[in-house]
């Protein structure tokens, strides 16, 4: 398991909450997806939104509280956010829990079902929010979802970060983000864990060779030690890098908005 089922979203750091943070949380959503199939997502929409929106991408959990909770720290910090679940086809719509058995549902699931599930929660953060541009935020499984939806033209994404995104997408059937890479047209920062055994050094290398080839605007962080999955584990050793991971994240937005807004 890559993750604790009981773990919260890191808390954003104090001088990055709104003062008006606080309210209503995430509105629980069904949309439907282009071939008829209804789904679930979350919306949370920001008290004092700035022109950045979000789309999460979770991991293989699909819409699980861990995520809803992610959603409303990212409107606290003035960017509406909505997260979705992949699994509607297999699982019906509806919110996600520990007693989730997500593995036969991540295997029925594939690049068409995912991007078109994708755009569809797209166009509803876009008709509810009015947002200048849209950046993807995913998460393991949902990391290696935002790259391959980040060479995705008619997805229209303004930018993608990956925390400890999958690189190696046959374990699911899908392509290789790693040199898929290679068709990035939005700007991209990639965050992971130097210690995590599911993302070796050498695929990080030729994920890195592939974005240089794109031309696409780039960082990748490695946090010296870190496990897979560390944004989303308990330990108090692993607080510092969550904290760094929340501040590139919130720049790398702060620093798409001011350049959609000028």
């Amino acid at each position: 398991m890559c993750f604790a089922s009981d773990a919260r979203p890191p808390e954003l750091p104090a001088d990055l909450v709104l003062p008006m943070a606080g309210g209503a949380g995430a509105e629980v959503l069904e949309l439907e997806s282009a071939d008829g199939t209804r789904f679930a997502a979350a919306l949370a929409e920001s008290p004092e939104p700035q022109d950045i929106a979000v789309v999460i991408l979770p991991d293989v959990r699909g819409l699980y509280r861990f995520y809803v909770e992610l959603a409303e720290r990212f409107a606290a910090a003035g960017h509406h956010a909505i997260v979705l679940d992949y699994f509607g086809r297999t699982a019906g719509a509806g919110e996600r829990d520990a007693e989730f058995e997500y593995w036969p549902h991540v295997q029925q699931a594939t690049v068409e079902s995912v991007q078109a599930d994708l755009f569809a929660t797209l166009s509803a953060l876009r008709e509810r929010t009015v947002p200048r541009a849209v950046v993807a935020v995913g998460f393991c499984y949902g990391g290696m979802q935002a790259f391959l939806a980040g060479t995705d033209r008619a997805l229209g994404l303004d930018g993608v970060v990956g925390f400890y995104g999958g690189l190696n997408g046959g374990r699911f059937g899908f392509p290789d983000a790693k040199t898929e890479a290679e068709g990035m047209r939005a700007p991209v920062l990639a965050l992971f864990g130097g210690g995590d055994e599911g993302i070796s050094a050498q695929d990080r290398e030729i994920f890195a060779a592939s974005l240089q080839e794109s031309g696409a605007d780039h960082e990748i962080v490695v946090y010296d030690g870190a496990p897979h999955s560390f944004f989303d584990r308990r330990q108090a050793e692993w607080a510092e890098a969550s904290e760094d991971a929340w501040r590139r994240t919130l720049g790398f937005l702060g620093e798409l908005g001011a350049r959609v807004g000028a």
